[in-house]
C-alpha cells in the first residue's frame, strides 16, 4: 500500500521541478535567424556549417569580416550552425553598421555608442568613429538598460559576483571591464569580454571579443586573435595608473545607448 501512495508525491514533484528545469535553458540562436536593419545593404546567402569547417578554412584571410557580420567568435562557428555569408566578401571589409560621424559626440575626446538593434559598438573621438566591434547585449528577457551614461570604474580582471561559467563552479569572467550603470537594485552594468554566440545572450550587459579569456577557460581557439575587450579598455582608461583592480575613473567616457534587442 505504501508503494502505491508514493507514486502521486512523485508525481508532484517531477512537475514542479521540470519547468524550473527548463527555464534555466537559454535558447540558442542561429546567426541566420537575426536580423539586423544593416543586413539589407549586403546579398548573402545562409550557409550551414560542414564537419571539420571552420572560418579560416571557408574564408582565409576574410574570416574576421564574416565573423564581425555575424556577431559571432570561432568557438561558436560549430558544424550545424547556419552563417551569413555574403556573395561578395569584399561587401563586408572591415564591416560597420555605424556612422562614420557621430554629431553628438563632437565635444567628446572619447565617446562609446551602444547600437542594440545591429548589435555593434563604436568608439568615437571628437565624433569621428575610429574603431567599432560586433556585441552581444542582453535580450528582451534580460534587458541592456537605455540612455545616456559614463565609464565610471574598470577592472582588468572583473569577474562575475552572480553568474558561474557554465557547468562549473567558476565565477565567469568579465575581464577588461567598464562599469556604466548601477541600478536601484544595486546591480552593476559593465561593457566586458566574453563570448560571441551570434545573438544576444547576456543577462545585460555589453560583451565584446576576448579570445584570450576563452582560450584559458575554454582552451578554444589556439591563438587568440579577437581582442576587441582589451582594445576598447585600454583606449577608455588612457593613461590612468591600472593596478588590476577595481578603479573609479572621474571622466570616463560618456556611453550611448539605443535601440532595442532583435530578440
Amino acid at each position: 500500500m505504501k508503494k502505491y501512495l508514493l507514486l502521486p508525491s512523485l508525481l508532484l514533484i517531477f512537475l514542479f521541478i521540470q519547468p524550473a528545469a527548463n527555464a534555466a535553458v537559454k535558447k540558442r540562436y542561429s546567426p541566420c535567424k537575426i536580423s539586423y536593419p544593416s543586413d539589407a545593404l549586403v546579398e548573402w546567402d545562409c550557409y550551414r556549417l560542414k564537419r571539420n569547417e571552420t572560418l579560416e578554412k571557408l574564408f582565409g584571410d576574410r574570416w574576421q569580416d564574416v565573423a564581425r557580420f555575424n556577431r559571432i567568435d570561432r568557438r561558436h562557428a560549430w558544424p550545424g550552425m547556419t552563417l551569413k555569408v555574403p556573395r561578395q566578401l569584399d561587401d563586408i571589409k572591415d564591416f560597420t553598421p555605424l556612422p562614420a560621424v557621430l554629431p553628438a559626440a563632437e565635444q567628446d575626446e572619447k565617446f562609446i555608442l551602444v547600437n542594440l538593434t545591429e548589435q555593434f559598438l563604436g568608439a568615437y573621438e571628437q565624433g569621428r568613429l575610429v574603431f567599432s566591434f560586433p556585441i552581444a547585449t542582453g535580450d528582451s528577457k534580460f534587458v541592456t538598460p537605455t540612455g545616456e551614461f559614463r565609464v565610471t570604474a574598470f577592472s582588468r580582471n572583473h569577474v562575475s559576483s552572480l553568474y558561474k561559467i557554465e557547468k562549473t563552479r567558476i565565477p565567469y569572467p568579465m575581464h577588461y571591464a567598464l562599469r556604466f550603470f548601477i541600478s536601484r537594485k544595486e546591480v552593476a552594468f559593465w561593457i566586458h569580454g566574453r563570448d560571441l554566440p551570434g545573438y544576444p545572450a547576456s543577462h545585460g550587459c555589453v560583451g565584446l571579443y576576448d579570445e584570450e579569456m576563452q582560450k584559458k577557460y575554454y582552451r578554444n581557439p589556439d591563438e587568440p586573435e579577437l581582442m576587441a575587450a582589451r582594445t576598447l579598455y585600454e583606449w577608455a582608461i588612457g593613461t590612468t595608473p591600472d593596478d588590476g583592480g577595481l578603479t573609479r575613473l572621474k571622466e570616463g567616457p560618456r556611453v550611448l545607448i539605443i535601440g532595442e534587442s532583435p530578440i
